[in-house]
């Protein structure tokens, strides 16, 4: 029996409107709101996943920021290394297509708010992610909470 750790590892990124909103967006393929991104693909770095799920997702061409938050989460099947990194502020000139296939909508909601609407351990991730935005630190996270070792 093969008893090694394994991980997989997904990046998404965290936008903003001008009014300091958070985008979230609803996804074809599970009933919970999410942040835009998706798993890295081999070979892929995170922040090349980040990038190719933006466009794909949003239709949008943008680099990834900094990198605000690494979570390493526990898993029934594979760990999950998970990554946020900072994806802008958003204007109404910035057009979003969304991917019909990946994602039914996507709305623009306060930090509270998406407390509510997002599954606990990615809404602790994501709270985590405002620490860091304010902070200009990057956050390390065991299961969506800070490590006392960080």
């Amino acid at each position: 029996m093969d008893h090694r750790s394994r991980a997989i590892s997904a990046a998404g990124a965290l936008f903003f409107d001008t009014a300091g909103r958070i985008l979230l967006v609803e996804p074809t393929c599970k009933p919970n709101w999410d942040i835009p991104g998706g798993m890295v693909e081999k070979g892929e770095t995170p922040s090349e996943a980040c990038r190719r799920e933006i466009a794909e997702e949003l239709g949008l061409h943008r680099e990834p920021g900094r990198l605000l938050v690494a979570d390493w989460a526990p898993h029934r099947d594979d760990d999950r290394i998970l990554f946020i990194f900072e994806g802008g502020t958003l204007t109404t000139s910035d057009e979003i297509r969304l991917q019909a296939s990946e994602l039914k909508s996507c709305e623009w909601v306060t930090p509270a708010e998406a407390a509510r609407r997002l599954i606990p351990r990615l809404a602790r991730r994501v709270a985590e992610a405002l620490l860091a935005v304010e902070s200009g630190e990057t956050r390390y996270l065991e299961h969506g909470v800070s490590s006392p070792n960080k």
